[in-house]
């Protein structure tokens, strides 16, 4: 990652590269929308993972459960470029957190499109949303320092 690109992501503490493939792209010859949204996912999963909220093994049951998406799409993206996707959590309530994204093409060393997520806890065994826990309110904020 280059200078120009890590700038744009310098308030991400999640960033990791999508090496965009030719199979993304769609008969516009551009990057397809639906793709951006799975750079977002990624992010967001190692995000969850950081986190706590990653996997389905805590033992009180409660996970993540994506209540909303969106993304704004500022630049197109072709083959070959690498999507550097940084995320960061920009806000938390007592039950859900929301998540900013960011994608910047190496190539073009400008923001391709940005994002935003809100994320629930979620507690799969009552079917219910439930608290942040403690732990993982404790990484959010030992994240963002």
């Amino acid at each position: 990652m280059n200078h120009t690109v890590a700038a744009h992501l310098s308030r991400m503490p999640i960033v990791m590269p999508n090496r965009v493939s030719w199979a993304e792209m769609d008969a516009f010859r551009h990057v397809n929308n639906v793709v951006f949204f799975r750079y977002f996912e990624n992010a967001r999963i190692e995000c969850l993972i950081r986190i706590g909220l990653g996997d389905d093994t805590r033992p009180d049951g409660i996970g993540p459960i994506l209540h909303s998406t969106s993304a704004r799409f500022r630049r197109p993206l072709r083959f070959p470029d690498v999507a550097w996707t940084g995320t960061r959590i920009s806000a938390v309530g007592d039950d859900r957190f929301t998540m900013e994204y960011r994608v910047v093409s190496e190539q073009q060393e400008e923001i391709a499109a940005e994002g935003e997520a809100i994320v629930v806890a979620y507690d799969y065994g009552s079917g219910r949303k439930a608290a942040l826990p403690a732990d993982v309110r404790s990484a959010i904020a030992g994240m963002h320092g």
